[in-house]
């Protein structure tokens, strides 16, 4: 049987027995690029959404994982997931790859237990970008996926994560887009959506919770029903081009997630593809490759 040891800590971490497995935690060690309302937030979102199922995981991540080489899914690979959040991507790279670190500084990283309960080659830890307890130059792959566009100092962040990249190893990630492959009428329109987004952002718990299911309701599903339309209809190019179109195949449940994530959140930075590429660049990366498709903007670079 083949087996692959995790890398070990650089410093002993606090545990904290969870129902399934022990959290390794470094919390609190160093935490100045951190929004403390923003791990809140994610905190109470991954609560209410981490009973993903294996269908709609593998139905996401074919789209989010498009652009990573077929060599780095090896028994052999070393992967870090930083952000992990519930663990629905660490959950998808455990079947791809020998061992993940999955690592979360939010208390999201309890919901990551009971997901990530059945995969022995999973290790869960709390910590920060900036305290990430492993040596330098350790993982085959790095991701961090949709996670550093609310990090203060995002290129600070991924400096942080690219460093436990090893030469020739990679570093995958996915930050939300400037539109700038979009329209004057799609900029208009996500300009209003964002205005509703910083004053929802503040609303208590609970009410933020109801609101954002009701905008997946009645903000996001019209969108969506219409994308369907035109794709049934035989208009491609429109369907793609409708906003939100990148849920038509979605479940409910990922339609919610995503409005709570969306409108949820306060710390919320935009780049363009350029902007992206030259931070990659800026971390020491080379063969800087973006995928053509939705989610915009993902993309892989290599360490040299």
């Amino acid at each position: 049987m083949h087996t692959l040891q995790f890398p070990a800590y650089i410093s002993k971490p606090s545990f904290i027995q969870q129902a399934h497995k022990e959290i390794n935690s470094f919390a609190g060690t160093i935490t100045k690029n951190v929004d403390a309302k923003v791990l809140q937030s994610f905190g109470e979102e991954w609560e209410k959404f981490h009973d993903f199922n294996d269908i709609d995981i593998d139905k996401i991540a074919a789209e989010y994982f498009d652009i990573i080489p077929e060599s780095l899914f090896s028994p052999d690979t070393k992967a870090l997931d930083v952000g992990c959040g519930s663990g629905r991507w660490t959950k998808y790279l455990s079947q791809k790859v020998g061992v993940v670190d999955a690592v979360d500084p939010s208390d999201a990283i309890y919901a990551a237990d009971e997901l990530l309960k059945s995969s022995p080659n999973i290790r869960l830890t709390k910590a920060t970008t900036e305290a990430l307890p492993f040596e330098d130059n350790t993982y085959d792959l790095v991701v961090s996926i949709g996670v550093l566009h609310h990090i203060p100092d995002t290129l600070g962040a991924m400096k942080d994560c690219v460093s436990k990249v090893k030469p020739g190893g990679y570093f995958y990630t996915y930050l939300y887009y400037d539109l700038d492959n979009r329209g004057l009428l799609f900029r208009s329109i996500f300009k209003l959506s964002d205005l509703l987004r910083k004053a929802v952002c503040r609303f208590p718990g609970k009410l933020k919770k109801a609101t954002c299911d009701f905008l997946a309701i009645f903000l996001y599903m019209p969108f969506i029903l219409l994308s369907r339309a035109f794709k049934a209809l035989g208009f491609k190019k429109l369907s793609d081009k409708t906003p939100l179109s990148i849920y038509r195949n979605k479940s409910f449940f990922i339609i919610r997630n995503d409005a709570l994530d969306r409108f949820g959140t306060k710390l919320e930075q935009r780049f363009t593809r350029q902007e992206i590429h030259e931070m990659l660049t800026a971390c020491g990366l080379t063969e800087v490759t973006f995928s053509d498709n939705a989610p915009y903007w993902h993309a892989i670079a290599k360490k040299p």
